[in-house]
């Protein structure tokens, strides 16, 4: 028997319980609630449950503005140690490297410390001359860089030595005007010291001779640049605490990218036809519909992380670790193509992390013609919609193009929506009402010829909203698939996954 036909024998007959919580005094509503707490007594209980029933209040988060912190970038030709050498800085395997020129692609920010002074780090793409397609891209994203930023680190592979395309590239720093540090990688160890020497001759001063790899010579390095970084940055924008995290995730090439250049008004990441253009998560803040969010561009997911290599390994990676920052998650599907079992599994992903839920339907403006092809496709997507994403049909849907903006206000209260439902809490009065209402409606069937009870309820947190159920005997998934419909009929929940939990409690022994 399928599980929505399971669900089907809790249902039937007029329900009334909508009327009979809004006419229920709150006052009333909690004196039930402590009753059925204190019967609790009777039951085998364990410091975490006590914990448990005590309650949590939590305060509002307000907006913090902060100074922007100084900005450090980081360029160079292709496959010079840049990621590697960021890495570094950061103590931490954080950028994608690979020993393949042109995996880093966009600018990628990270907050690093030294010597007690917190500082941004920009990672870009390899600079070169006269680049071409999706390389001439990922080349203005870092003379971007360089003009965003208040110091600049040059990388050059010592053990090549300077190129041309190292020549062309002093030439863009000395227009820039920024304070500039010559950066020799490679030099893995004392013998190899004398290869830097030949790199006085570009013209930017000393060589700083560093080991990206080993480390050695990075601590001296920064103890350098410290010495002219300032204390606030003079080109970056206010650094503010409090936007919502929102992450862009998607099958590759649906247009993720693009949407957070259509959000961001500017060319923030590199957008090509080529799948997989994006391997680091980049995050803006953008403003939207009057509001500010800090959209996180992600990898595109592929397929499952085990079957995948390289750079598209830790690519995913770091896409699972940006949507476990977020607090909402925007899964963009392409509507042009027929909706993949990979689309469900990235949903199924952000469920698995209790993140909020926004459904954002692109290239809409494909289908928004009179043509034959895109009636049938508009039917064709609406039965996808109802056989596949049946299982998040509370999640709000917004029908965009992401190429010429069209619909993208109507983000603002999708994801407004999904917040504050995400954040939502429960009286316990409320709940422990609604569930006896329940329970005398559609009481739990009979198995094996005893009947589970439901001793109490409260709601444990929020973010994802999470109800624990004191019961006598384990309850059917069916039955606990019930309660969450009801949850969202009558308190809405549009945007969250809402979790049931159980514990199953035993009568003390006299």
């Amino acid at each position: 028997m399928a599980a929505d036909d399971r669900d089907d024998e809790y249902e039937g007959g007029p329900d009334r319980l909508a009327e009979s919580l809004a006419d229920l005094d709150e006052t009333l509503a909690e004196q039930r609630a402590t009753a059925l707490r204190a019967g609790l007594a009777d039951y085998e209980l364990d410091d975490e449950d006590a914990a448990l029933l005590v309650g949590v209040e939590l305060g509002e988060d307000g907006i913090e503005y902060l100074p922007a912190l100084p900005v450090v970038a980081i360029v160079g030709r292709p496959n010079v140690g840049k990621s590697a050498l960021v890495n570094r800085i950061l103590g931490r395997r954080e950028a994608v490297v690979e020993d393949t020129p042109g995996v880093t692609r966009d600018r990628v920010t990270y907050k690093a410390e030294w010597m007690d002074r917190r500082y941004t780090i920009v990672d870009t793409g390899g600079w070169e001359p006269d680049a071409r397609g999706i390389d001439k891209s990922v080349a203005a994203q870092a003379e971007i860089a360089i003009d965003l930023c208040d110091v600049v680190l040059f990388v050059v592979d010592a053990m090549v030595g300077a190129t041309s395309t190292d020549e062309q590239v002093v030439k863009l720093l000395r227009k820039s005007g920024k304070p500039v540090f010559l950066v020799a990688n490679k030099i893995d160890d004392a013998r190899h010291e004398p290869e830097a020497a030949p790199l006085w001759n570009l013209g930017l001063g000393e060589p700083h001779p560093v080991s990206a790899i080993h480390g050695r010579g990075v601590a001296d390095l920064l103890d350098e640049v410290m010495k002219v970084l300032p204390t606030v940055s003079a080109v970056a924008k206010q650094e503010i605490g409090g936007p919502r995290r929102v992450a862009i995730l998607g099958r590759p090439n649906v247009g993720k990218s693009s949407l957070l250049n259509k959000a961001a008004g500017e060319e923030r990441v590199v957008v090509n036809e080529l799948a997989g253009t994006t391997r680091d998560p980049v995050d803006e803040i953008v403003d939207v519909g009057g509001k500010l969010w800090r959209f996180v561009d992600t990898a595109g997911i592929r397929r499952r992380v085990h079957l995948q290599q390289g750079a598209d390994f830790y690519a995913s990676l770091r896409t699972s670790a940006a949507l476990e920052k977020a607090e909402v998650a925007v899964v963009v599907l392409d509507v042009s193509e027929p909706i993949s079992e990979q689309d469900v599994r990235i949903i199924d992903l952000v469920l698995e992390s209790g993140r909020a839920l926004v459904l954002a339907y692109n290239k809409w403006d494909l289908l928004n013609t009179p043509h034959y092809e895109d009636i049938e496709r508009r039917r064709y997507l609406e039965r996808e919609i109802e056989q596949d994403l049946a299982h998040v049909a509370w999640a709000p849907r917004v029908n965009i193009s992401a190429r010429t903006g069209r619909h993208l206000e109507k983000l603002v209260p999708a994801l407004e929506t999904a917040l504050d439902s995400w954040d939502k809490r429960i009286p316990t009065g409320k709940f422990n009402a609604f569930l006896s209402e329940l329970v005398a409606e559609h009481p739990h069937p009979l198995r094996g010829g005893k009947q589970p009870r439901i001793l109490f309820g409260t709601q444990a947190s929020t973010r994802p909203p999470t109800f624990v159920l004191f019961t006598t005997g384990f309850l059917d998934p069916g039955y606990r698939r019930f309660i969450q419909r009801r949850l969202r009929e009558i308190w809405g929940f549009e945007g969250t996954p809402i979790v049931v939990n159980m514990r199953v409690r035993e009568k003390r022994q006299r």
